[in-house]
């Protein structure tokens, strides 16, 4: 039988546990009308030493107002309450709750629940705070891009079950908001992947009924109750290719963009384990800073078009201008310049704290990539003549020094070299942490001719990378890719998974893992590929 998400088969996994997920039939046991109690189980974030927010979603019988009461304990049996707090929910918010739990102890693992009025309670979630003081070693695991459409997230699964994690962090693409049958197509799709509303989304409901859809989902689920969570979005929690005034995937026929973009913004302030602050540093013991960043939709200007300098009398003359030119626009941001300056400022703090490293998360990649020469030759022999357009375009920008991709930081050189410099100026040991480009890439990030740092770039949970429009071997293509740009150190364009960066006071190491398949739930993966930095080089070992 087939598995679908639909609003006729929403998952009572919160009540009946994730096990749920996978009964033949059950799906179609529920109606959305009749979903009541516990609805998508449980979630933490915003870690710090002595706090912890937890998150959970309850919908009383009668669907309206409910009061909920969070408790945590050092211990499952819940003997002794360490602290917690009550919140009133309602449709006003689609039944969320977040409570911050203070008081806590650094570097202590603990269980939590919610209590709902009539006595009934939540799952249990596992978490753990932050550390102080000297830390031996610290795991983070990494995800990005999770497109349920095109297969399971595994992923999830397997970094779920890791005792030697102690921290998830998401850097965006966390669902995806175009109907089914555009990404993927219905040839693409796995048939028990089909989330809701079966169109793309556009209004507040639409954004809440494909969380709701994702977080049925039993890995993803498992994954937010074994550790808390850091989340930032990119683009496709609102539209693809989003930035401060609009979208890619945001037409006049759909209505206004920054009632869109609000509309997304508040579901994922509701379902997800976040505090309202667009941006955020978190203090890893005496070991590193974390920084959470914003480079989506609050200040980034939009991105370069270069399309139409190929159809002028001379386009290489028009490109050229271009990357003289425009291209190094000052004005150019992806963070804004009150962001850009807290940035700095907190690098600054970081490192005359003695923290050993300075973790940057951003939603796009930070390295230099242009397109190799060979990048022709490794479309398939019956690739259209569009996608030849535009790998001949790619070649010819390539040899002029223009990126590869515009809505990377690679049309946005200015504010890349602002940010660099800063971590430069401030003695950082920066590691840089990216998704969005479906694959996995290592690059030594310099400025000036000088070491800036690293950055450890991540694949996709599901979503396809470069072996979904290139029929060329993998190994081929990496190692062009890597010939071709000098920060670039190694990359895979095929697979998909996550990666776990271990902290430890003088080197870091960064794991790529691949998952066995996304075809079927199978959480199997193992490690592709290992790049660590010392502390003091920024470079890459």
């Amino acid at each position: 039988m087939t598995l679908r998400i639909d609003r006729r088969s929403f998952l009572v996994t919160g009540t009946l546990g994730t096990g749920a997920f996978l009964l033949p039939g059950f799906a179609y046991a529920q109606s959305v009308a009749a979903l009541t109690g516990f609805t998508h189980s449980v979630a933490s974030g915003e870690p710090a030493a002595d706090s912890m927010l937890l998150w959970t979603r309850y919908v009383p019988a009668n669907g309206g107002p409910a009061k909920l009461r969070a408790e945590i304990s050092e211990t499952a049996d819940f003997v002794r309450i360490a602290g917690g707090g009550e919140q009133v929910t309602g449709p006003w918010r689609d039944h969320t709750a977040k409570i911050v739990a203070t008081g806590l102890k650094p570097g202590t693992r603990y269980f939590y629940r919610f209590v709902a009025p009539d006595g009934t309670m939540s799952p249990v979630g596992r978490t753990k705070t932050l550390p102080v003081g000297p830390t031996r070693r610290f795991g983070i695991g990494i995800f990005s891009c999770s497109n349920m459409g095109f297969g399971w997230f595994n992923a999830y699964g397997h970094a779920a079950a890791r005792e030697d994690l102690d921290l998830w962090v998401h850097l965006g693409d966390y669902y995806y908001e175009y109907k089914p049958g555009d990404y993927p197509t219905d040839e693409q799709a796995i048939a028990a992947r089909v989330p809701q509303p079966l169109h793309e989304c556009l209004a507040l409901a639409d954004y809440r009924l494909r969380y709701a859809s994702y977080r049925s989902d039993p890995d993803l689920q498992e994954l937010h109750a074994a550790k808390p969570c850091i989340v930032q979005w990119d683009d496709h929690e609102t539209a693809n290719d989003s930035w401060e005034g609009g979208a890619e995937n945001h037409q006049a026929d759909e209505g206004d963009w920054d009632m869109r973009k609000a509309a997304a913004i508040q579901a994922w302030r509701e379902w997800m384990p976040v505090s309202e602050a667009p941006w955020g540093s978190y203090a890893i013991g005496a070991l590193a800073t974390l920084f959470r960043t914003e480079s989506r939709l609050l200040y980034r200007t939009r991105q370069p078009d270069i399309g139409a300098f190929f159809f002028e009398a001379d386009p290489i003359k028009a490109l050229t201008n271009f990357r003289d030119g425009a291209w190094q626009s000052p004005a150019a941001t992806m963070l804004g310049t009150e962001q850009e300056a807290w940035l700095a400022q907190a690098m600054r703090a970081s490192v005359r704290a003695g923290q050993h490293w300075q973790v940057a998360g951003f939603g796009t990649i930070m390295g230099n990539l242009v397109a190799p020469p060979a990048t022709e030759s490794w479309l398939a022999p019956d690739a259209g003549r569009k996608a030849r357009m535009i790998a001949k375009a790619g070649v010819i920008s390539g040899k002029l020094g223009l990126p590869l991709n515009y809505d990377s930081w690679g049309g946005y050189p200015a504010a890349r070299a602002r940010f660099l410099k800063a971590a430069q100026a401030a003695g950082a040991n920066l590691l840089v942490i990216c998704g969005d480009s479906h694959n996995a890439w290592a690059f030594d990030l310099g400025q000036d001719g000088k070491p800036a740092g690293v950055e450890f770039a991540g694949h996709s949970v599901t979503s396809p990378g470069y072996e979904d429009s290139l029929a060329a071997d993998p190994r081929a293509i990496a190692a062009g890719l890597v010939a071709a740009n000098p920060e670039l150190k190694w990359c895979d364009t095929s697979r998909r998974g996550y990666m776990a960066l271990t902290l430890t006071p003088e080197k870091a190491t960064n794991d790529w893992l691949f998952v066995d398949t996304i075809a079927t739930r199978t959480p199997r993966a193992s490690v592709g590929y290992s790049a660590s930095v010392t502390r003091g080089r920024n470079v890459m070992a």
